[in-house]
């Protein structure tokens, strides 16, 4: 079987002892306590603050063929879709292509202007990455997060290269990266030094 010629890759910030999230998340805190106001000005701080120091790794962001996230990341709405939201990013979200967002409540597709379209998957993690390969072609599927998600795919075996942005703070509690994930064997190829962020890549070896 010819090995689909995109990667899958994870993209994410985190703090020094690896928090995604901090602690007492809210729907108008997403984040918890976060380093910041809980928006996620804490810890993405190195992308508001500093974006020309880090501007390619902001561009890098979003330009997979296809997204992967999971529902917290979506949004704060829990259960039955009771009431339309369409993501925290507004009418033109920045992915400008399909994201498949896992949940267990069935919803029809919601396209965006700009060519996002979110997609609703309730069959697990493996059917979305399959879907998402689909869409992408040749290209990458990127999961987004949150840092549960990511894990789930990490135990699974399902992702090839881990991106890091980490923040010089620690949390101490929240939503943490490889939290229950098997140990893992990574190579390093490629790592950068800004004034709020460390950027590192790993390829993850079978």
């Amino acid at each position: 079987m010819t090995k689909p010629a995109g990667r899958v890759v994870c993209d994410i910030t985190i703090s020094a002892d690896g928090y995604s999230a901090g602690a007492d998340q809210t729907e108008e805190r997403p984040f918890g306590d976060d380093g910041g106001d809980g928006s996620g000005a804490g810890l993405h701080a190195w992308m508001f603050d500093t974006p020309d120091e880090n501007r390619a790794e902001i561009d890098r962001l979003n330009t997979a063929g296809a997204f992967i996230m999971g529902r917290n990341m979506f949004g704060p709405v829990r259960g039955a879709w009771d009431r339309q939201w369409n993501g925290w990013w507004g009418g033109d979200p920045p992915f400008h292509a399909p994201v498949f967002v896992l949940t267990h409540h069935a919803r029809e597709p919601q396209p965006m202007d700009g060519g996002t379209t979110y997609y609703f998957v309730t069959d697990g993690i493996a059917p979305a990455l399959a879907r998402a390969r689909t869409a992408a072609g040749d290209g990458d599927v990127t999961v987004l997060g949150g840092a549960t998600t990511i894990n789930q795919y990490l135990t699974a075996g399902l992702i090839d290269e881990v991106r890091l942005h980490i923040v010089p703070f620690t949390l101490g509690a929240g939503t943490r990266l490889f939290e229950g994930v098997p140990p893992l064997k990574l190579e390093q190829v490629t790592s950068r030094a800004a004034s709020q962020v460390t950027h590192v890549t790993y390829r993850v070896l079978t």
